[in-house]
């Protein structure tokens, strides 16, 4: 595990991820790590806390059962899969049922633990169970005990909801990238819910849906200090080239909110809108085999390779048509949709050695969807302006941008792979980051070209208002992770033909710029 968490943690990230000690077990090769319940607003079993924070409850925060399963049997995957995303379903139930339930929160103090926490703990842990017969079943080794730990969820009040702790200013190093946001808080000041009613507490989450984003999820880039590292110096044997793919911005409006890298076979798998380029026919069906069979949005049609990411929208008020359907309105994604205004894929060299072919069907996820759960371990987030990117980088907060710049969000995905698995039980260990000072690979594994985006929205700048904000934009995400900035996340999946994976590598190789 070790090799894939690069980045370096600061004490309130530590803490955010609840570190305590992890057990290794023995035969089926599965890490657990205890999810500590003081990481979190409450224990939810306390009454006394419970009554304190009743009227305040923000949001509901479960340990990342799928982060934790890093050797699940190949027989049993599609069966795991299934039920970690039926432990989704259950999280976003138990979010709206919170949302909605505000003045019976005021009316009771043990309503939240009665009503919403502790029957959703006995639905975790029949789930659980579940994923527990599925592995043994088929010869694989778990501990019980452990696995049963996972199923009690904590809750989070409105000023202690953000992703790594309350101050954005520690160094978050993200792909080679210091992402020190200047020291802004984030997490003190939060707007009233626009859901809440006028006789019910508000939960003050914020946003249109009442799931934020909330004005501390905001800063002007231009009082930002400056925070991004140099990047590692090439060696002799760097591989320099680059190689650009264009495959259009989704003007076809090509969404949908499955996810069939992390949750094949199950429809809103998401649970939010992607945006599609590349692959045309991706969705929580698509095999390998329809994948290589499918159109490409691509210029060079053997680029069959799948790139989606969250939508991002501008919470004006619109009715998108999503409004009323599950990964969109129901599910807290509000508001109108933004179709970048371009979208660069390029692929690049490793600072300090030659890159080897991409395998096909290679399957790399960059960043985290459940930071406000997980921590900052694997947020992967970069949010800036033009005219500013190599100055500041934001992973924790979203830039309001001056007049004439435009906001943008990049991607630098995994670099370094392990040299045999295409994907691996939780989707990241069979991939890893290169070293952020040198750029070498660690551990074994091999340098590949370093997939990047760069993604460029023209958003009115949002204004802050009595600790309001007004025209709030945000990327789609699980509503109770309250559509922090932190959350950004990429999804790729590599598939070509006509020897193009080695073409890349070698343009890359020889120094060209293809």
């Amino acid at each position: 595990m070790g090799r894939n968490d690069r980045k370096r943690r600061t004490p309130l990230a530590t803490k955010a991820i609840a570190a305590s000690a992890a057990l290794v077990l023995g035969g089926g090769g599965l890490l657990w790590a205890q999810m500590n319940a003081s990481a979190h607003e409450s224990n939810s079993s306390g009454q006394n806390q419970t009554k304190a924070a009743a009227a305040s409850v923000a949001t509901i925060a479960c340990p990342d059962v799928g982060q934790q399963l890093t050797n699940v049997p190949q027989k049993a995957r599609q069966g795991v899969a299934t039920e970690l995303a039926n432990l989704d379903k259950q999280i976003t139930e138990a979010y709206a049922r919170l949302a909605s339930t505000r003045q019976a929160q005021a009316n009771d103090a043990s309503f939240v633990q009665n009503a919403i926490v502790g029957p959703l703990k006995e639905k975790r842990a029949a789930t659980i169970d579940r994923i527990r017969i599925d592995i043994q079943r088929v010869g694989g080794s778990v501990n019980a005990a452990a696995l049963k730990q996972l199923a009690a969820c904590t809750t989070q009040t409105a000023n202690n909801t953000t992703a790594g702790g309350q101050n954005n200013g520690g160094g978050n190093n993200n792909g080679g990238q210091n992402n020190n946001n200047g020291g802004q808080n984030n997490g003190n000041t939060a707007a009233p819910s626009a859901s809440a009613s006028a006789s019910a507490p508000a939960a003050n989450n914020g946003g249109q849906a009442g799931n934020g984003p909330t004005a501390a999820d905001f800063v002007d880039i231009t009082k930002v200090a400056p925070n991004v590292q140099a990047k590692p110096q090439k060696q002799a044997q760097a591989s320099r080239g680059s190689f650009t793919t264009r495959c259009g911005v989704n003007a076809n409006k090509n969404h949908n909110t499955d996810n069939v890298i992390v949750a094949p076979g199950v429809t809103n798998g998401a649970h939010h809108e992607h945006d599609y380029v590349g692959n045309q026919k991706v969705n929580a069906f698509s095999t390998n085999d329809s994948l290589l069979a499918a159109p490409s949005s691509c210029q060079n049609q053997s680029d069959l390779s799948a790139y989606y990411w969250p939508v991002v929208r501008v919470q004006d008020g619109s009715q998108e048509f999503d409004a009323n359907a599950l990964g969109g309105g129901k599910e807290g994604n509000v508001g109108k949709i933004l179709t970048p205004q371009s979208a660069q894929i390029k692929y690049v060299g490793s600072p300090a050695s030659k890159v080897v072919a991409m395998p096909q069907f290679l399957r790399i996820i960059t960043g985290d969807a459940k930071t406000l759960t997980n921590g900052l371990a694997n947020a992967n987030a970069h949010w800036s302006c033009t005219g500013f990117e190599n100055k500041v980088q934001l992973t924790e907060q979203y830039p309001i941008c001056p007049q004439g710049s435009n906001v943008v969000r990049t991607f630098a995905f995994q670099s370094c792979w392990d040299g045999v698995n295409i994907d691996s039980a939780n989707h990241r260990t069979h991939v890893a980051f290169a070293d952020p000072a040198s750029g070498v690979c660690g551990n074994g594994f091999k340098a590949i070209p370093q997939l990047t985006m760069r993604l460029v929205y023209k958003i009115t700048p949002p204004t802050i208002q009595n600790g309001v904000v007004k025209n709030a934009y945000a990327v789609d995400g699980f509503p109770e992770q309250l559509h922090k900035a932190s959350t950004d996340h990429d999804d790729f999946i590599s598939v070509t033909k006509n020897n193009l994976a080695a073409k890349i590598a070698n343009c890359i190789n020889t120094g060209k710029k293809c």
